[in-house]
C-alpha cells in the first residue's frame, strides 16, 4: 500500500510522555529512534487500522469505550534483513481486542492491511524503527535501564492519518489529549 489512511489509538500526557522517554534514552545512546522522526504527526500510538482508502470515520460510537487502560509490556521485535523495529507490545486485554473489532465493524469492509486485522493484530508501540542488528543488543539495554518491563498506559483518543495529504485529524477523544 503506497497511500494509505490509518486510524490510530493515542495516549494521556502522561503516558505519552513515558514513551518518549524512551525514545530520548534511545537518542541519548546515539541510536535510532522514533524521536528522531520531526514529522508534525509523529507521535505515540497504537495502529488500529490501515487501508488504502477509508470513508469518513463517526467516533462518537467508540466514545464510551474511552479512556482505555492497557498495559504496555516488554520489548518486541519486527523485521527481516539486516534492521529490526523495536516496539513496545501491548497486552491484549478483551477489552483492547473488543474494541479493536469494534473500529473494524464500524469501519465496514476494506482491504485492511494484513498486520492490523482482527486475529492478525500485534498491537504495539513503535520506539524506534531501522535498528542495526549489531545495535539491538544496545538498543534493548538501554530500554531496560530506562522503562519498567510493563507500564499501565491510558489511551484516550482517535486519531486518522492520511499518508497522501500528511494530515491527522482527531476522530474521537477523551480526556487530557494534547495536539492530536
Amino acid at each position: 500500500m503506497s497511500d494509505i489512511v490509518s486510524l490510530e489509538l493515542v495516549f494521556d500526557d502522561e503516558s505519552d510522555a513515558a514513551i518518549r522517554r524512551e525514545w530520548d534514552a534511545l537518542v541519548a545512546a546515539d541510536l535510532p529512534s522514533q524521536a528522531r522522526h520531526t514529522g508534525e504527526s509523529n507521535r505515540p500510538h497504537i495502529t488500529l487500522l490501515v487501508r488504502p482508502t477509508l470513508a469518513d470515520t463517526e467516533g462518537a460510537p467508540l466514545a464510551d469505550a474511552l479512556p482505555l487502560r492497557m498495559t504496555l509490556g516488554a520489548p518486541v521485535l519486527f523485521g527481516t534483513g539486516r534492521t529490526r523495529v523495536i516496539a513496545r507490545s501491548v497486552v491484549p486485554s478483551a477489552a483492547l481486542l473488543d474494541f479493536h473489532a469494534r473500529v473494524h465493524d464500524l469501519a465496514g469492509a476494506g482491504d485492511d492491511g494484513d498486520h492490523t486485522r482482527p486475529g492478525a493484530w500485534t498491537p504495539h508501540v513503535t520506539l524506534a524503527r531501522r535498528v542495526p542488528l549489531e545495535r539491538l543488543g544496545d538498543a534493548l539495554r538501554v530500554l531496560a535501564d530506562h522503562a519498567p518491563l510493563e507500564r499501565t498506559a491510558r489511551a484516550v483518543g482517535i486519531r486518522r492519518w492520511e499518508t497522501a495529504t500528511k494530515t491527522v485529524s482527531e476522530v474521537v477523544s477523551r480526556g487530557t489529549l494534547e495536539g492530536c
